[in-house]
């Protein structure tokens, strides 16, 4: 991927603003020092950071974050994990990014010495929320185990930056953390798209790019199920052939209806229903393979012996594995689809409460809302 930016100096203050997590939803702005750099490591001027639904999450009962073994309320944790920026300041040992590059992030830098970093599962390290305050060792996950970017900086080890094209927007390139955990998911159930049959589950940022990237790599047949209209519109703009509201037609039954009754190959489950583990079991051919990008926030039954009799893979992801942030940005880059009919509202920094606040609430129908924090 081309690049045209010439490396350049910046000024560096001592301190930046951030915001910090202090008890269940209570965010507020203070002063840190701006972190340094280590090995193998950049400083990043953070100018875009995109609300996930995980952010929401952390906010109100604290998981999937970790921090010092625990929770991470009250601990002078900054969150934000879907961001872009600027290099600005290279750690020892950098030669792979220069000052003035623009660069997006994938969340994960594994410790690179447990049994999963070796295997190359680094997403699922075993050093998990152990590090916080001292990077040395351990797995850092920024916005999660290790401060994010709701602030004005933030350090990255080099193996969790991707190149910004020139031609990309900010506001887009915080996107491609989406794009890539749905790349992440349809690689865990075998990556062997082209001229199969898909549904997608759940019409949210992570299942709409799970379209968009499901048909940019030759999917036959891509379904998307959902509750809202206006999404599934979005999942038809992105390559979606059939869609279906749930509260019209049941899920199952429409997925059988547009197969002709030989059912999908791959279902990835972006919904977090009670029921959908059960129902995309129905929705796949024997044989088939369900991903679960999202969770439900309580213990649900699932009827095992179905998955059993009809050999069924089920795999859970975490992240974006794989690289998947890296091939995602080649899709988008080459405009294989276009993430941004997804970003539908921007705020600046200061407005940071009332970007969470559209999101948790879909306040007009937000989906994917950035916060601006360059211009700002």
């Amino acid at each position: 991927m081309q690049q045209t930016a010439q490396s350049q100096s910046f000024d560096i203050p001592a301190t930046m603003q951030a915001w910090v997590l202090g008890g269940p939803q209570e965010l507020s702005v203070t002063q840190k020092p701006v972190p340094q750099p280590g090995t193998a490591e950049v400083l990043v001027r953070v100018d875009a950071v995109a609300i996930c639904g995980t952010d929401l999450e952390i906010l109100h009962h604290d998981l999937p974050a970790m921090i010092e073994g625990g929770l991470s309320f009250n601990k002078n944790f900054t969150p934000g994990h879907e961001y872009m920026g600027t290099v600005v300041k290279l750690g020892e040992g950098v030669d792979e990014f220069k000052p003035g590059d623009r660069v997006t992030v994938e969340i994960h830098a594994g410790c690179g010495r447990c049994e999963r970093c070796r295997e190359g599962m680094y997403t699922s390290c075993l050093n998990y929320g152990k590090n916080y305050g001292d990077q040395r060792k351990g797995h850092r996950a920024n916005g999660f185990t290790t401060d994010g970017a709701f602030a004005e900086y933030a350090v990255n080890h080099i193996n969790t930056l991707v190149h910004v094209p020139d031609t990309m927007g900010d506001a887009e390139a915080t996107l491609v953390v989406t794009a890539g955990t749905a790349m992440y998911g349809l690689d865990a159930m075998g990556g062997l798209i082209a001229g199969k049959r898909l549904a997608v589950t759940g019409p949210g940022p992570i299942g709409l790019m799970g379209v968009a990237v499901g048909k940019a790599l030759g999917a036959e047949t891509v379904i998307l199920t959902g509750t809202r209209d206006a999404r599934l519109n979005m999942g038809t703009q992105l390559g979606a052939d059939h869609v279906v509201n749930v509260r019209r037609e049941n899920a199952v039954e429409a997925v059988q209806r547009i197969t002709g009754g030989q059912g999908v190959h791959y279902v990835l489950e972006c919904s977090g229903a009670s029921n959908a583990l059960n129902e995309a079991a129905l929705m796949v051919n024997r044989g088939g393979r369900i991903c679960l990008a999202a969770f439900p926030l309580e213990p649900v039954p699932v009827d095992v012996a179905y998955l059993v009799r009809n050999n069924i893979y089920v795999f859970g992801i975490r992240g974006e594995g794989r690289s998947a942030t890296h091939r995602a940005m080649a899709l988008m880059a080459q405009r294989r689809f276009d993430a941004t009919i997804i970003h539908t509202h921007t705020f600046g920094f200061g407005d940071l409460p009332t970007a969470i606040k559209y999101q948790r609430e879909r306040i007009e129908d937000a989906i994917k809302v950035v916060v601006k924090i360059k211009d700002s």
